[in-house]
């Protein structure tokens, strides 16, 4: 399995990895001159955060990626420990002044909700539920909660990750026709 595999998906496309890479050392760039001005440390894992996080949220919405988190045999325990295991609020926290482990466990909490809810829901509600968790989810990252400025994106990207590009399966793959009503 090449690093490909493993970052993007297996049978990922040459234009595929590029965007991804490129996706990924641009938000890198962006994170860490956003962050200018910190320590060194923390410039490294601002920016570390945003090559997983820029890259990752192009990663996830691309073909190869789609069918491979949503192949057969994957369901939503796959789906919400995916989301789970993105801690980068809490690495944050620990790292950047102004960047408190209230706002960490807030933002944390409210992908890991949104995801339960948007994998709970039925087929056809899905995509619409997790639109409305990442628009009020940016509502509350960028207005509510105390971030310093540099990480406003942080929020906003990290919803557009895991609960856009991630949760919602490739267009066409599911069922999710709703009945409609007799005439």
């Amino acid at each position: 399995m090449t690093i490909t595999d493993r970052l993007i998906a297996p049978n990922a496309t040459r234009s595929e990895a590029a965007l991804c890479y490129s996706a990924a050392v641009i938000g890198a760039v962006t994170a860490g001159l956003l962050a200018r001005g910190s320590s060194v440390l923390m410039i490294v894992v601002v920016a570390l955060v945003g090559f997983d996080l820029f890259g990752g949220a192009v990663v996830n919405a691309t073909a190869s990626a789609k069918r491979w988190f949503h192949r057969p045999g994957r369901h939503a325990r796959h789906h919400l420990t995916f989301v789970a295991v993105h801690v980068q609020p809490f690495l944050l926290a620990l790292v950047v002044p102004g960047f408190g482990g209230w706002t960490a466990a807030a933002i944390y909490g409210l992908v890991v909700a949104a995801a339960v809810v948007v994998t709970s829901a039925p087929n056809h509600l899905r995509t619409p539920i997790a639109f409305a968790a990442t628009v009020f989810g940016t509502a509350i990252t960028t207005a509510v909660l105390a971030v310093p400025t540099f990480l406003l994106w942080f929020g906003p990207v990290l919803l557009i990750k895991l609960l856009l590009a991630h949760l919602l399966p490739e267009p066409g793959t599911v069922d999710d026709r709703v009945p409609l009503p007799p005439t």
